[in-house]
Parts: structure tokens; C-alpha cells; sequence
């Protein structure tokens, strides 16, 4: 679990940088990423 918060909060911060440089494909890639952890989270927390 603790990987994973980790891990999304890096996804997160990439997906700002993005963002600001304007890199709208890469962007959208580290949004797809944070969804990914944040349902690996949401799973581990539901068993």
C-alpha cells in the first residue's frame, strides 16, 4: 500500500510537469498511470 502512495504521488507531480510544459499526450499518460494506482490502492484497502 505504501508503494503505491508513493508511486501515485510521483505520477501526480510528472502529470503537473506535464501539464505546465504543455506535453498534453504525456500529460494524459501520467493521468492513466495515477488512475491505475489509485484502483491498486482502492483494492488493497477493500480486502
Amino acid at each position: 500500500m505504501n508503494t503505491f502512495s508513493k508511486q501515485y504521488e510521483i505520477a501526480k507531480q510528472n502529470s503537473i510537469e506535464f501539464m505546465k510544459k504543455g506535453q498534453i499526450s504525456a500529460y494524459f499518460n501520467a493521468l492513466l498511470e495515477m488512475n491505475k494506482y489509485k484502483r491498486l490502492m482502492v483494492a488493497v484497502v477493500a480486502n
